[in-house]
């Protein structure tokens, strides 16, 4: 509360760089958290050009530019390691009509930013919002509240997420495999 932190989950190097220039530049200094999976790392799809890095900044949300707005019946929002996940899928089913909206900082919440995105999906008439970690984990809890409050004119609203569990992990990479197909494909229907 009262912007004492700032919480982000990256998809990309060059918003993870833009992001701690921010940090280090910033006058009023507050401490950052980063959720970073080790697996983005080394995940070829989170490179950035050259230009991202010399002429970009760090944005609270970013949009998906690869689709015909116009197009579009359903938007995701989603963080972290899931949309590359997302985008597989949407890539290999030959997917066109369903964006994927990265939200890249939890807080302080970016409600204009969103608003302005989502809106932007002019025929877009439900918003989902996708994580893989179970329902009783990860960053649901914290935006559903906040999606309520900015409810999208003549959208509805989703989640979709594991089933709570006591554990963030199935423990077996098969289960895990598993869960996580079932979580993807969800996601589009």
């Amino acid at each position: 509360a009262e912007d004492n932190m700032r919480v982000c989950n990256l998809t990309t190097s060059s918003q993870y760089f833009h992001l701690l220039r921010n940090q280090a530049k910033a006058k009023n200094r507050r401490p950052l958290i980063l959720f970073t999976p080790k697996s983005l790392l080394r995940h070829p799809d989170v490179r950035s050009g050259l230009e991202e890095f010399t002429g970009g900044k760090f944005m609270e949300v970013l949009n998906d530019n690869a689709l015909d707005k116009n197009n579009v019946r359903k938007v995701i929002v989603t963080s972290g390691k899931v949309y590359y996940d997302l985008l597989k899928y949407r890539t290999e089913n030959k997917i066109n009509d369903v964006a994927i909206v990265r939200l890249e900082q939890y807080y302080p919440f970016p409600e204009k930013e969103l608003i302005d995105v989502v809106n932007g999906f002019t025929n877009a008439k439900s918003i989902t919002w996708v994580q893989e970690e179970p329902e009783n984990m990860g960053a649901l809890n914290f935006i559903k509240v906040r999606l309520v409050e900015i409810m999208f004119k003549g959208k509805t609203l989703s989640y979709i997420s594991r089933k709570e569990s006591a554990s963030p992990a199935p423990g077996s990479y098969k289960r895990y495999s598993e869960t996580q197909k079932l979580l993807i494909e969800n996601s589009f229907k």
